[in-house]
């Protein structure tokens, strides 16, 4: 796969486990359907991202470098933190996935700051496509919200009647 498909597909990708990795931190109400949703789809973004990642070698030309490395703990984490939530652990699905976030956070820092990278680079030149990108990321994240709000009042609703 050539650059110029893979980093803009793996920085959207990256940018939808931003928001969405985000939106499930700050939330108060945890383990509800919204939740759930959200975080599949955050899970399947993260795995994008990494996947991804092995096939970018600019820091390198042709190698892996030490973010291969970083990518492939990464793909440790998120899938300890995966069985932990499917197998109950709560605490350690906590965890885990915090710990992921944090490393995509301290990745994207990496992105951002670094003059010669590919995200400063689109700022100067081509803000516009930029822009679109992320509006892009914005709406899947917040369609990703909206249909795991949409069906949790139903949901609510018979967890009341079951409750009583």
């Amino acid at each position: 796969m050539s650059d110029n498909v893979v980093i803009p597909c793996h920085a959207a990708a990256a940018t939808v486990a931003l928001l969405l990795g985000a939106f499930n931190l700050l939330r108060r109400t945890r383990g509800d359907r919204l939740h759930r949703v959200a975080g599949r789809v955050w899970v399947a973004a993260m795995y994008f991202t990494i996947i991804s990642s092995f096939f970018i070698k600019a820091l390198n030309p042709g190698h892996f470098s030490w973010i291969h490395g970083l990518s492939a703990f990464t793909f440790v984490t998120l899938s300890l933190g995966l069985w932990a939530a499917v197998t109950g652990r709560i605490e350690r699905h906590r965890r885990f996935m915090t710990g992921s976030y944090l490393g995509l956070l301290g990745a994207f820092v990496g992105a951002v700051v670094v003059p010669q990278r590919d995200i400063p680079q689109w700022i100067v030149h081509r803000p516009l496509e930029l822009a679109l990108g992320l509006l892009g990321c914005v709406l899947v994240a917040a369609l990703v919200v909206l249909s795991g709000r949409r069906a949790a009042p139903a949901q609510q609703i018979g967890q009341d009647a079951h409750m009583r």
